[in-house]
């Protein structure tokens, strides 16, 4: 890529970050607040719906791509049910955020929006493998796409419990994607990860160290979404097998404390659609851990996906199976020293 064009495409971006930022601070004077109770950590109302900056810059980026970025969209059909499917799940959020709704409420606005996606052709269809060569996926693709969509827009609203966590995550994957989708020449990617980038950027000084407004599910819904189709379009990065990977590899701090919790709750037979402060990363906090240092951790946690993602793209085929397996390593030393912390401080998990 051209200098000059970094340079336009970067100012662009810290439009929109300002963008970002003017319509957060419009929502702190709004004043939807986030009222403390048992389950959350905050100890005073808060203002929420701090993810509409995101939510606009993105929309608004998106809306110059379309119309002057041809080399950088994707065929029509696609290209549009990436952006009714993310608007709708924003707007749902939202609302949301206004009126509390159940779960199942959002879960179904999920599976429409997912649904949107796959019925515009966006879903992996076909896997390459190494010593095996291209798998065709046949119906199942669509089946496990939804399913991606759904896994990992969920875990990035749980993750977001904590000042600066979920964005920040965003962000560092966000850069990292669209370097990855820069060198791959994969301008759909790079474009959409510098817009999600750049609205977070807006966003963040806002909520990190100290929160002046929370992203609220309308900003943590719409990243884990966005993050989560940019993942289906990177699986067909056509120069490196199992690209399906890059995208958990980047938030694999998030999906192993969610699966962790998960499986974990469900092991103790508990609900797992009840509220609880039980993640990984709310223990540390209950210990003592200061809340900036926990956020701060899982930004590292992306940037190390991220490391392992450029050395995952440049590795020959037949090593790409054990790469994402590094990403393994720092999260199971984090789950042992939180697990001690819990035992020294005697909470009940």
């Amino acid at each position: 890529m051209a200098l000059a064009a970094l340079l336009r495409h970067l100012g662009f971006a810290a439009c929109l970050a300002l963008l970002s930022a003017a319509v957060v601070r419009l929502m702190i004077a709004v004043r939807v607040m986030d009222t403390p109770d048992e389950r959350k950590a905050h100890t005073r109302p808060t203002p929420k719906g701090g993810g509409v900056g995101i939510v606009a810059a993105f929309l608004v980026g998106v809306y110059a791509l379309y119309y002057y970025a041809q080399y950088a969209r994707l065929a029509d059909l696609p290209f549009r049910g990436v952006i009714v499917a993310s608007a709708a799940i924003a707007v749902v959020a939202f609302l949301d955020d206004l009126r509390d709704w159940p779960f199942v409420v959002k879960l179904a606005a999920q599976v429409a929006a997912s649904v949107t996606a796959v019925a515009s052709g966006l879903f992996i269809s076909v896997l390459r493998v190494p010593y095996v060569g291209p798998v065709e996926l046949g119906w199942v693709g669509p089946v496990l796409t939804m399913a991606w969509v759904l896994f990992a827009t969920n875990a990035m609203n749980f993750i977001d419990g904590m000042n600066g966590l979920a964005g920040g995550v965003t962000l560092v994957a966000a850069c990292f994607l669209c370097g990855i989708a820069a060198h791959e020449g994969r301008w759909f990617v790079y474009f959409a990860a510098l817009l999600l980038a750049a609205g977070v950027a807006g966003f963040l000084p806002f909520n990190y160290p100290r929160a002046r407004i929370f992203m609220g599910d309308v900003g943590s819904q719409f990243c884990g979404f966005v993050l989560s189709v940019l993942g289906i379009a990177a699986a067909r990065f056509e120069r490196v097998d199992l690209s399906f990977l890059i995208v958990p590899m980047l938030l694999n701090g998030v999906l192993y404390d969610v699966a962790f919790t998960l499986v974990r709750r469900m092991l103790a037979g508990e609900r797992i659609t009840t509220p609880h402060r039980t993640h990984l990363y709310q223990l540390a906090q209950r210990t003592g851990m200061p809340a900036p240092a926990v956020a701060a951790l899982h930004w590292l946690f992306a940037a190390f996906g991220g490391v392992c993602c450029i050395g995952f793209v440049a590795a020959p085929s037949p090593l790409k199976p054990y790469i994402p397996l590094a990403c393994l390593v720092p999260q199971l030393v984090w789950t042992a020293y939180v697990l001690v912390r819990v035992r020294r401080a005697g909470l009940a998990i």
